[in-house]
């Protein structure tokens, strides 16, 4: 896996200088290729140090339909797939209400999700 290695060098460093990596990833089921393939690299990306989470699409009907990511939770960052899940862009959202919403959303998902290897192993 070496095209993974970078990206593994990179969580290994930040979370031994005390950064914290999480996230909740929200899937269909039955899973898709691209969730699959999530669930295989989040192996990986966990014994480095990032803490992934899965909620099934049913349990998270309370929260945005749309993949998000939030950079120390000051920093709001939508992507945009089109419906065959091809990457097509992100856009930066600067909207402090907005920030504060997908912080309390990203909290609200934690809390539902499943640790990786409880998921996996269902």
């Amino acid at each position: 896996m070496g095209w993974f290695n970078n990206w593994l060098s990179m969580i290994r460093q930040a979370t031994a200088d005390g950064r914290r990596f999480s996230r909740v990833r929200v899937v269909s089921m039955p899973l898709t290729d691209y969730s699959r393939f999530g669930i295989f690299c989040s192996e990986y990306t966990n014994a480095a140090g990032e803490d992934i989470r899965y909620l099934t699409r049913d349990q998270a009907a309370d929260l945005p339909d749309y993949d998000y990511w939030l950079f120390d939770s000051r920093k709001l960052v939508r992507m945009h797939f089109d419906d065959e899940e091809n990457f097509l862009g992100a856009e930066v959202i600067d909207d402090p209400a907005a920030v504060v919403a997908h912080n309390y959303r990203r909290d609200a998902a934690w809390h539902k999700a499943v640790k990786r290897g409880d998921f996996a192993a269902g």
